[in-house]
């Protein structure tokens, strides 16, 4: 039997493959320290649990509108105009789903069709490093996928007049993920003004269908002294700009599996209303209990969230502090998310202990795995110069964070 050109060229998520390659190791008995999982260690609020489990108990398990309850909707609304200071966002501008990656990847279906024939494609344009689900989220709905490289010496950041030399008039995405994974670097609200000036620009001009989908999930988890700012606040792209956001990560509450997204004005609702019959024809609605939990949590767990950013600040420190020690490895300062993404490329061309040679960071990944037990996620898939880093989770303890640096550094010493 012939499956589709669509499933069959679809390569599988690379963190996600780590991540089943250490639990697999560890199910056989082995000590892995993982640095793969993109998720928080800690447990989610305790007021998230409880509020629903009393909705279980309530007998909460009916089907939803397809976008989400009136009261969740409302929340978030409120949520994202006072929190992301967006402007003119009602319980209409916003769709609840399963998960941030299906807010983006219906958004991504609602504003590509694939190409006419003899036509070209329209273009997603994308900062990389980024985020290993971006393009192929982006290519399923049939877009081109415009990276624009960015590296450790410029913060992993575009700048305006990249930006501005990239559109065309096939751009209809500009993809802005900040804070970043798996850079941990993030925009300052300066430097995203600049952006959104060059988008405003170019969409009366050269672009007019441009559209940026801004994904925020971190927005909670910065540590460095750089504000987070939604572009999406920005007045001359606010009602050109859909934010995607959730609770998994700042809350703890990944597998929970919610997310959400939301527009702005005028193009924000009729978004809204079209993304929400691609989930009526999907999903239909997500369980009403698990959103009693994300309204407690979003409603009472900032102390939660204060204390889990505080663990993370001090392991930002220790992690960078341990690698820029590594000689020959380089590391920009993790100061959102919890990522560190270091440079290992001075060690291509070199052999480990147990004969692998190491000619890039997958090959360098799966040595470290094997011969250190030691998971780390392999930069290639995230783009641009990725190809020369290694993707390192701290969402892990301060012991796990000392032993994984000392491995490393032992490891890198004994290639030759």
């Amino acid at each position: 039997m012939r499956l589709s050109h669509r499933v069959s060229s679809l390569k599988p998520s690379a963190t996600v493959a780590v991540m089943n390659r250490a639990a697999a190791l560890k199910a056989a008995g082995v000590d892995v320290l993982n640095f793969s999982a993109g998720e928080p260690d800690f447990n989610s609020p305790q007021v998230a649990k409880d509020a629903a489990v009393a909705a279980l108990g309530a007998n909460q398990t009916k089907y939803l509108p397809t976008a989400g309850d009136p009261a969740t909707r409302a929340l978030i609304a409120e949520f994202v105009s006072t929190r992301n200071r967006i402007p003119n966002v009602t319980p209409d501008h916003v769709l609840i789903t399963a998960g941030v990656k299906m807010a983006l990847y219906l958004t991504m279906q609602a504003l590509f069709d694939p190409p006419a024939a003899g036509q070209a494609p329209m273009e997603m344009l994308l900062p990389v490093p980024a985020w290993v689900s971006f393009a192929p989220i982006a290519e399923l709905a049939g877009a081109k996928v415009v990276e624009m490289p960015t590296t450790t010496a410029s913060g992993f950041k575009i700048t305006p007049e990249q930006l501005r030399k990239a559109i065309t008039p096939r751009s209809r995405v500009l993809l802005i993920n900040t804070p970043s994974n798996p850079c941990s670097t993030m925009y300052t609200p300066d430097e995203l003004a600049a952006l959104a000036q060059v988008v405003a620009e170019c969409a009366a001009t050269i672009a007019p269908e441009l559209v940026i989908v801004a994904d925020e999930l971190y927005q909670h988890i910065v540590f460095g002294g750089v504000p987070h700012k939604s572009i999406g606040s920005i007045p001359a792209v606010a009602e050109r700009t859909i934010t995607i956001n959730g609770p998994g990560k700042s809350y703890a509450m990944t597998g929970w599996r919610l997310g959400w997204l939301s527009g702005s004005g005028e193009f924000g609702k009729q978004a809204v209303a079209a993304i929400s019959k691609l989930q009526g024809q999907t999903i239909t609605s997500v369980p009403g209990f698990s959103l009693a939990g994300m309204r407690a949590a979003l409603s009472h767990a900032d102390a939660d969230l204060a204390a889990m950013r505080a663990q993370f600040a001090k392991r930002a420190d220790l992690i960078f502090s341990r690698l820029s020690a590594i000689p020959k490895v380089q590391v920009a300062k993790p100061i959102g998310a919890f990522y560190a993404f270091p440079d290992v490329s001075a060690y291509f061309g070199k052999k480990s202990p147990g004969g692998k040679a190491i000619a890039s960071a997958g090959d360098l990944a799966g040595a470290l795995l094997e011969e250190q037990k030691m998971a780390v996620v392999p930069g290639e898939d995230f783009g641009g110069c990725g190809k020369n880093h290694i993707r390192m989770s701290f969402a892990c303890g301060e012991a796990q964070i000392e032993e994984g640096c000392k491995r490393l550094a032992a490891f890198l010493g004994s290639l030759a």
